[in-house]
């Protein structure tokens, strides 16, 4: 596909994510008062999408409670700035084998696998603009931890995503991810055009190489809209490789936790360094409408 920089560039900020940071730095939000907050602040920093988890008030663990999810939405929706909505389904896909020697039965302290419906009951009720749909399985990081996502537990989500009327935001870790979201397009599983999330760097997905970045973005149907991030020190030089490929930003504590070397950075200062990076390049920063009329979203209150 012929490249072209893109000069109307929407942020997303992923606000928490699940992963093991809740004690590296007190910037990271755990409860939804503070998770609300932070993505009320980010949205007034210049992000237009914020990408919620939502994590244990008490202990930061990563949580999956309905109740949790139905505050920080409500808390947002509630807010005097306007942003849209993302929250993740990607939870309760998780399986985490024994030994190499035994590795059934699963380690099932550490497995969190759940069904479909269950995987989008918070989806159904909080009605956000976006979610995620974790487009394959993949070994992640950990040693023997499989983030699972079935062929038919793609499908199944997808159309279920596609009858509530929330748009999915397709997270490719690798090629073959972008590969199957073509395949649900084609089956009418998921409307076109689609919507796209390139995640560089997470280990063991696709590296955080400008060739595979490339060959990535190459694999896009020129129709669809997407973003782009990586990881840690390599999140704001990802930031401009995505606008100048001709894509949009994500930043945030879920992703990197520093503004630079030793210094640990909130949501709003991520983004309004995104902000910097994008604006410094000739790209002009659209606002949470704006990207609504662009892919067809409804903004709507919790059911």
């Amino acid at each position: 596909m012929p490249l072209q920089m893109n000069r109307d560039v929407f942020v997303t900020c992923a606000v928490t994510g699940s992963g093991g940071t809740q004690d590296k730095s007190p910037h990271v939000p755990r409860s939804p008062r503070e998770i609300a907050d932070s993505a009320i602040d980010a949205a007034r920093a210049g992000a237009a999408v914020v990408h919620c988890h939502v994590r244990d008030p008490e202990t930061g663990a990563p949580s999956r409670r309905l109740d949790l999810y139905r505050e920080v939405t409500e808390l947002i929706r509630a807010a005097d700035v306007d942003v849209v909505l993302n929250l993740t389904a990607g939870m309760g896909g998780d399986i985490v084998f024994g030994s190499t020697e035994a590795p059934f039965p699963v380690n099932a302290a550490a497995t969190d696998m759940i069904g479909a419906s269950e995987r989008m009951a918070h989806i159904a009720e909080c009605r956000p603009e976006i979610c995620t749909l974790d487009c394959g399985t993949m070994n992640f990081a950990e040693a023997d931890y499989v983030m699972t996502n079935t062929p038919g537990m793609l499908r199944a989500m997808g159309a279920m995503m596609t009858e509530l009327g929330v748009k999915p935001e397709i997270e490719a870790f690798d090629t073959g991810h972008l590969w199957f979201a073509k395949q649900l397009v084609k089956e009418g599983t998921l409307a076109a055009p689609a919507l796209v999330q390139l995640c560089m760097g997470v280990p063991w997905g696709a590296p955080n190489d400008l060739n595979t970045f490339m060959a990535m973005v190459n694999a896009i149907p020129d129709d669809w809209t997407w973003s782009a991030f990586s990881l840690g020190r390599d999140q704001m030089p990802f930031a401009a490789a995505a606008v100048l490929a001709g894509g949009n930003v994500r930043v945030g504590l879920e992703d990197n936790l520093f503004l630079e070397k030793g210094v640990l950075a909130t949501n709003a200062q991520l983004v309004e360094k995104a902000v910097k990076v994008i604006e410094g390049m000739g790209a002009r920063i659209i606002g949470p409408q704006d990207v609504r009329d662009r892919l067809g979203l409804t903004k709507r209150a919790p059911a």
